[in-house]
């Protein structure tokens, strides 16, 4: 295992420099230090401060038998202290733009090579590419930007601007001041997949008290609604976990429940993220057409029946083209499927043989996952068993997700990308006209409050004209979430009251 060690003088820009020597050595074991140690490193970098540059330091042993023979060099970055820039938040900012960018220009000499996002290490490039553009930049002005100050390919940039343009046209009526979208979460699933590091747990442990969990969510829904009296709720979703692992009696009572608290009339977009094939029968989808319900999703993940049993998906590539076709019988016309990229033994022909089977299905919106292996997943908790298998994702099997989708009149309409994800790449949504998914893109760019409900839910306040953000967590265990239910509802009330 390749060692690196980072030592920091103070903690500034602690988290984006591991994060962007990560991204260069993702299968490196990385110590952050904040004192000299003995210990031996194939890489060691030392960043460091005085009153007008950040200095970033490296020893590199061309042969780690070799301990006499190293490499030593350094980069630096201009300290900005210039009065004319009087807001601390954009000062910092632009001090760790410029230590990122040097770092950047570092690690391409260290490495031979250069990322696709170039130095962005945050989750929503198209967000950065659509607050240029709100600032009165024209497209090719906010690609420079992209291109030269955060080192982006061209192709990436493409696309960051491409989708950030078609975000705008639809996000045009929704009330960012006065609107919100609501989100429920309903923590169970069939089985837990090997890449999983959500809220999640087996439907099997839970069923006997699913019913205590679907009453103490309902009883979160009234409270909220009450507190959020007088706004404009613009989109729903129902996620998870899998929401269709709730029984038909179940999915009724929660849904007639949000509306009578907060009335379905008015919503731009209502989904029911149904998922799971294995969890999809005829008299659950004939409860969910009961409501206005405008979205739902049907998830393969990949059509490759020996993925699906490596990464514990237990269904079959046929129980997931009966439960699509099931839906459309029933008259859903705007079904989802989400796919993933970088599966345990998948190379490129194995994804071409699921987009052809998607091809042949024809969702109206696909979003296409870069598998990202989180601390959480069991793919990472026991990685010694799945170390013998290949985990490839390239530039040729994005450019083919992406061809594909055009192929089916599918274009761009969100992004987001994730730490650890495989090869550096990105997550895409891809919809058909009128088709897009708005809350994907209200999560994703931060323009108003999410109030989210259920075992693990985050609401993110957004206030003061976008510019703030707080948190409001519900615990993440089920029974703790049932037995402290009112407290849950406490926190909301309190941050609520307090933020907007």
């Amino acid at each position: 295992m390749y060692k690196i060690g980072i030592l920091f003088e103070n903690r500034e820009f602690e988290h984006d420099v591991y994060e962007l020597i990560k991204a260069f050595y993702p299968e490196a074991e990385i110590h952050t230090l904040y004192e000299d140690d003995e210990a031996e490193y194939d890489l060691r970098f030392c960043v460091e401060r005085d009153n007008e540059n950040y200095f970033i330091k490296y020893d590199r042993k061309e042969n780690p038998e070799i301990k006499e023979t190293e490499i030593k060099g350094v980069a630096s970055a201009e300290v900005i202290t210039d009065s004319a820039v009087k807001d601390p938040h954009a000062l910092r900012k632009e001090n760790k733009d410029s230590i990122k960018y040097a770092l950047y220009q570092l690690l391409v000499k260290l490495t031979g090579r250069t990322l696709p996002w170039g130095n962005l290490t945050g989750i929503r490039p198209a967000k950065l590419a659509m607050g240029m553009i709100e600032s009165g930049m024209k497209n090719t002005e906010a690609a420079q930007e992209m291109r030269e100050k955060y080192l982006v390919s061209p192709q990436k940039t493409a696309l960051a601007i491409t989708i950030a343009n078609r975000e705008r046209e639809i996000l045009k009526d929704i009330d960012y001041e006065n609107g919100y979208s609501l989100y429920i979460g309903i923590p169970f699933c069939p089985s837990i997949c090997l890449y999983c590091s959500f809220s999640s747990y087996p439907l099997k442990v839970w069923e006997k008290r699913s019913d205590e969990y679907v009453e103490a969510l309902c009883k979160e829904v009234r409270e909220t609604a009450l507190m959020m009296k007088g706004r404009k709720l613009d989109t729903i979703y129902i996620g998870g976990g899998t929401p269709t692992t709730l029984l038909p009696h179940q999915i009724r009572k929660l849904l007639d429940t949000v509306g009578e608290a907060f009335g379905y009339e008015g919503l731009a977009e209502f989904t029911v993220e149904a998922g799971r094939p294995d969890s999809i029968t005829r008299e659950k989808l004939m409860a969910i057409r009961e409501y206005p319900v405008t979205r739902i999703s049907v998830n393969p993940q990949t059509m490759n029946q020996e993925t699906l049993e490596i990464i514990g998906r237990k269904h079959t590539v046929d129980q997931t083209k009966e439960a699509f076709h099931l839906a459309r019988e029933l008259g859903f016309d705007n079904i989802n499927m989400d796919l993933i990229v970088g599966l345990p033994g998948e190379d490129i022909h194995m994804v071409e043989r699921t987009l052809e089977q998607i091809r042949e299905l024809a969702p109206d919106s696909m979003t296409v996952h870069s598998l990202a292996v989180k601390r959480a997943a069991r793919l990472n908790i026991f990685k010694e068993k799945y170390q013998e298998m290949s985990f490839e994702n390239n530039q040729e099997i994005m450019d083919l997700t992406m061809k594909t989708a055009y192929e089916m009149e599918m274009g761009p309409y969100y992004l987001y990308r994730q730490k650890n994800m495989k090869g550096n790449f990105e997550n895409v949504g891809y919809a058909k006209v009128d088709k897009a998914g708005i809350y994907n893109i209200l999560i994703m760019e931060e323009k108003q409050p999410i109030i989210a409900l259920g075992a693990g839910g985050s609401s993110k306040l957004v206030f003061d004209h976008g510019k703030r953000i707080e948190r409001v967590e519900n615990v993440k265990d089920v029974s703790n979430y049932i037995s402290r239910i009112d407290e849950m509802i406490e926190r909301k009330r309190t941050a609520i009251a307090t933020w907007l």
